[in-house]
């Protein structure tokens, strides 16, 4: 068995979905490009973090000197079965366990079966927060492809992923980038976006509910609050209407302590929380960043989209 196939048994067993692997080598500059032109027509909102470290999000070696090899691995996060539409609507990621956390501990077992293997790795985790290109790096790795919704697609998992990277010195074979595969004529995702974020031409996150429930400080536009529905944190129309997401599995990684919760709450609920109601439901979530003072604002919006 070669190293290559190795690692990918390796991060199979400690439940990854997909693993890939590609060469540490810089993003081609047509993506930096298009990037760069995003961050100037504005589109990142007030998501200033997108903008910094530029350097670093498109060069692995920028990261890790001498980095030879990226290690790309996918977690399916599909729910079993979403909520009720009567209740307020949580993206999915956000009702298992803090994916970053998880995520990052599979990689570091998987760090340490590396250097179990060759005393001399190197290697730099990376999960989400990094400043590094994952989508483009996913792609490289023949993850999946990059869908009409900007999110990366894979034929059998959909677009339901949660990313992370190992980026090693470890000169590895990389595996052929993905094709074969695209969204063609379909255009559901840009047609179910509620406030038009998603179009053919790009993404405004500016628009997008998703931005406006979770990174957004301050006041919401009328004309996006009216399109807001019951979303409470995230919102997820451009993933349930995509083809690809209704033939794919559920996530299956109760045995990994990868579970979701249940959750049925409506407006009033959530606007009655105190501090430490807050912290108790949104402990160990992607939901706790957000705070209190914004998931109320947020509750009061759909409280009055209901009426």
């Amino acid at each position: 068995m070669t190293i290559e196939e190795e690692i990918k048994q390796k991060a199979f067993s400690l439940g990854f979905d997909l693993v890939g692997l590609t060469s540490a080598d810089d993003i081609d500059s047509l993506q930096i490009q298009k990037f760069k032109n995003w961050l100037d027509a504005g589109c990142n909102g007030r998501m200033d973090f997108l903008a910094a470290n530029i350097e670093k999000r498109f060069s692995p070696v920028s990261i890790l000197p001498d980095a030879k090899s990226v290690i790309c691995v996918a977690l399916n996060y599909k729910l079993p079965q979403h909520p009720e539409k009567d209740y307020l609507k949580i993206a999915s990621y956000a009702l298992y366990p803090d994916y970053h956390k998880f995520i990052k501990e599979k990689l570091f077992i998987l760090a340490d079966f590396l250097k179990s293997k060759n005393e001399n790795s190197k290697l730099k985790i990376c999960v989400d927060s990094s400043p590094i290109a994952e989508k483009a790096l996913a792609l490289r790795a023949g993850l999946g492809f990059i869908g009409k919704n900007r999110l990366l697609i894979n034929p059998k998992f959909g677009s339901f992923l949660l990313l992370g990277e190992i980026i090693t010195n470890l000169p590895l074979k990389p595996d052929n980038s993905f094709n074969g595969f695209s969204c063609g004529d379909c255009r559901k995702c840009i047609e179910a976006c509620p406030t038009a974020a998603l179009s053919v031409d790009g993404f405004d996150a500016r628009r997008c509910i998703s931005y406006l429930t979770i990174e957004h400080k301050g006041r919401i536009s009328t004309e996006l609050k009216s399109k807001m529905d019951s979303h409470l944190f995230g919102c997820e129309k451009c993933l349930l209407a995509c083809p690809y997401n209704e033939k794919s599995p559920a996530c299956e990684k109760q045995n990994y302590d990868f579970t979701p919760k249940g959750v049925e709450l409506g407006p009033d609920a959530v606007l009655g929380w105190s501090k430490t109601d807050f912290e108790t439901f949104a402990a160990n979530s992607a939901m706790k960043r957000t705070g209190l003072r914004r998931i109320k604002r947020n509750a009061l919006i759909c409280k009055k989209n209901q009426q």
